[in-house]
């Protein structure tokens, strides 16, 4: 009995090992085959970074304005770091430095706000 599934050979750049993002994402100047594979990463990133903040800004309790604009800085920063230093990617390739350091940006910000009041009620509210 045969099997009528065609396999797909994929030449990688690699050595032919598939690497996930996931392992890519911690391997300084890894090649990315797909944009949206790099994308993804960065958009991840961030809402990890926005939960870690969230929570040390509601357990040091960190108000107002200031602990927006630290958020802001850390966040577009480290990001900023991290694909320009890092991964060494060519930024015009994905639309400038200004697409990748907004990628999902906003989702994050939502996502700060929302932990740090819960960390910041929780822990401090009377």
């Amino acid at each position: 009995m045969k099997s009528s599934s065609k396999r797909k050979e994929v030449n990688l750049a690699n050595g032919g090992v598939e690497q996930s993002a996931w392992s890519k994402a911690f391997q300084s100047s890894a090649v990315w085959e797909e944009k949206d594979e790099f994308l993804d990463v960065i958009y991840w990133f961030r809402q990890i970074i926005a939960v870690v903040l969230g929570a040390i800004w509601g357990i040091a309790p960190l108000k107002g304005f200031l602990g927006i604009a630290i958020f802001c800085i850390i966040n577009a920063g480290l990001l900023y770091v991290y694909f320009s230093g890092y991964q060494q990617v060519d930024e015009e390739e994905y639309g400038g430095a200004w697409e990748l350091t907004k990628e999902g940006f906003m989702t994050s910000f939502a996502l700060f706000l929302v932990v740090w009041i819960v960390f910041y009620t929780a822990l401090h509210y009377n």
